[in-house]
């Protein structure tokens, strides 16, 4: 680990202030929690001039209703996200998504805001400097090309988030601040198919709230799978929200992470009206793996996270329907 680099330290009060701070220098970073800035920090991977702390931000770390649906502010802890009443009523596969998030001490301090523009992971990037540097650096830190993929023009870092693809699947908006206006994208939109650049947030706007509309009879699931229960990221997470209407399915919603450069939507149109059966599930199945690009591994690992992908998304559909 290193130390941390040298940088100017700003607390503002609203979140207006922040964003105009930010809008300041290219080389600035917005921190609440930090338990993925600082780490990445520590290891050399990036040297901001400024680091704007957004905890006394007033209002960021609120949970109000707003008409029918729940405001959650990015401020808000993933602890907090977890016990909070109204979420556990009505979002319960959000608290659940929030409680599968590293441990404990973790949840405490990270926000929802930093947990959904979380950094992107790999091989190549998360090592020590004197890795990188004896390796030959990358396209997502100081280098020309992706080792991953080195024809590529883009990163092949993969998003690691549990939290995004539940939000998804719940048709969640992001409420997106800038100097001088505040835009709302479904979060379907919110990503991009980048490891360098994955969050659709201009340099000079900030992530401030996600608001959730009502439910309207559709149900709701998340499942991840890794190697150790206790703390570790996604190989593979699946987020799910199912409406049965009789025997058929009326929406299906189905959101991964864990493969890919960023949390993704999968096509479902497909299996909409018809039943949930053993024919239905190969269908969603073969849409998933259409959907997810597992690199970064080797052979067995890739088909063992294809498949657990695979086996989630049809425990959780199985599960919804049963119930439904």
């Amino acid at each position: 680990m290193n130390l941390l680099p040298d940088f100017r330290y700003h607390r503002p009060a609203t979140l207006d202030e922040a964003v105009r701070l930010k809008a300041g220098s290219a080389a600035t970073r917005f921190v609440a929690g930090g338990t993925d800035l600082l780490v990445n920090l520590r290891r050399g991977l990036g040297e901001p001039s400024d680091l704007i702390d957004l905890t006394a931000v007033a209002g960021l770390a609120d949970i109000r209703r707003e008409g029918d649906s729940l405001w959650l502010g990015a401020g808000v802890t993933l602890a907090e996200l977890a016990r909070h009443p109204e979420v556990l009523a009505l979002y319960p596969a959000l608290a659940e998504a929030a409680l599968s998030v590293a441990g404990p001490t973790h949840q405490a301090a990270a926000t929802l805001g930093g947990n959904l523009c979380q950094d992107t992971r790999c091989i190549f990037y998360n090592q020590s400097e004197w890795w990188r540097a004896a390796n030959g650096y990358c396209l997502k830190h100081n280098g020309d090309k992706c080792h991953v993929v080195p024809k590529s023009d883009r990163c092949y870092a993969t998003y690691h988030g549990d939290v995004a693809p539940v939000l998804m699947v719940l048709d969640g908006d992001a409420v997106v601040a800038g100097p001088d206006s505040v835009r709302r994208a479904k979060m379907t939109a919110f990503y991009r198919e980048d490891g360098g650049a994955h969050v659709n947030l201009a340099a000079n706007e900030a992530l401030a709230a996600v608001v959730l509309p009502p439910q309207g009879g559709r149900r709701a699931a998340y499942a991840k799978a890794r190697v150790r229960d206790a703390i570790d990221f996604p190989l593979a997470g699946v987020a799910v929200a199912l409406r049965r209407e009789r025997n058929v399915i009326a929406e299906l919603r189905v959101a991964i992470t864990g493969t890919n450069s960023a949390p993704l939507d999968v096509s479902t149109g497909d299996l909409i009206g018809r039943a949930w059966d053993s024919d239905a599930a190969t269908l969603l199945a073969k849409n998933l793996r259409k959907r997810a690009n597992v690199l970064l591994t080797t052979v067995v690992g890739a088909i063992y996270r294809r498949r657990a992908m695979q086996g989630l998304a049809r425990r959780l559909v199985d599960t919804l329907w049963e119930g439904g």
